[in-house]
């Protein structure tokens, strides 16, 4: 189902990064009956994964590290860092100037992408139908339970940026903005191969922890739409465990536009050198 068609990407699961390598070989390509694809040649991803990382640079935003980072997310980056430097990779730190307009940009842009898009489902071109007196009735009731509530949010947000007389001030300026953010990262890909950032700020919270609170809901995602904003790869490995209770940490790794095998070999060997990937928190969490 497409939501925001621009910033929408496959992204695949798996246990390790060889997994992630090997399937993104499959995924990976041109085809001829997708206009968005590029024609360009795939790597043989998994023949590159050879833990060499002695030649690679990596920045690490002084943005990405300020107030709002739990201290158990920030220290496990904090090790995480240490981990790659060991391994011979060069950590440098870069800036990304424009980071604190990201959640703004990305939640204007991606719910008018989604207002447009989820107008289709309908209850008579798409979607579930809940019957109704008149088409109008019909429209209104098969929207009204078809979708949850924060897809109701998101829609409704959507369609006022795109409303007349708000789609200059709010839409227009997200996607200005979101050139910017682009700019930042493409300037310091100029100097570091990969960047190292958190992926969240936090554990994973409960769920319906902050649905009365959706802002700060958004606000857990200022680490990785960031990469869909400026259209770049990204790989997330485990980096460690919260101490009680015990809930895994990620490590993101992001790289300029095609730089998949790149990022695949510095995750790999962080991977091969910790223990996270194969441990498991306890169940019933």
């Amino acid at each position: 189902m497409a939501y925001a068609s621009p910033l929408d990407q496959i992204g695949a699961l798996t246990k390790t990064v060889r997994d992630a390598a090997t399937l993104l070989g499959v995924l990976a390509g041109h085809d001829p009956r997708d206009s968005t694809s590029v024609p360009a040649p795939v790597p043989d991803y998994p023949a590159r994964l050879d833990g060499n990382i002695q030649d690679l640079k990596v920045g690490l935003p002084k943005e990405y590290l300020r107030g709002g980072l739990d201290p158990e997310v920030k220290a496990a980056i904090a090790a995480a860092v240490q981990e790659l430097a060991r391994l011979g990779a060069e950590v440098v730190e870069i800036s990304l100037p424009h980071t604190d307009y990201a959640i703004a940009a990305y939640y204007i842009i991606a719910t008018a992408e989604a207002s447009a898009n989820l107008a289709r489902f309908d209850g008579i071109r798409y979607g579930r139908r809940v019957e109704g007196a008149d088409p109008i009735e019909l429209y209104r009731r098969t929207r009204g339970s078809g979708f949850g509530a924060e897809v109701k949010r998101r829609i409704i947000l959507g369609t006022y940026v795109l409303s007349s007389g708000y789609y200059d001030a709010y839409y227009l300026r997200a996607q200005k903005v979101r050139t910017l953010i682009r700019q930042d990262f493409l300037k310091a890909f100029e100097t570091v191969d990969a960047i190292l950032t958190p992926t969240s700020p936090t554990a994973a919270f409960k769920i319906g922890e902050k649905a009365d609170d959706p802002l700060q809901m958004y606000l857990s995602d200022i680490f990785t739409i960031s990469c869909n904003l400026a259209g770049l790869c990204g790989l997330v490995v485990p980096c460690g465990f919260t101490v009680s209770p015990k809930l895994p940490l990620g490590l993101q790794l992001l790289g300029p536009p095609f730089g998949e095998e790149t990022l695949l070999r510095l995750g790999h060997a962080y991977e091969q050198a910790t223990p996270w990937h194969r441990e498991k928190p306890p169940l019933g969490l």
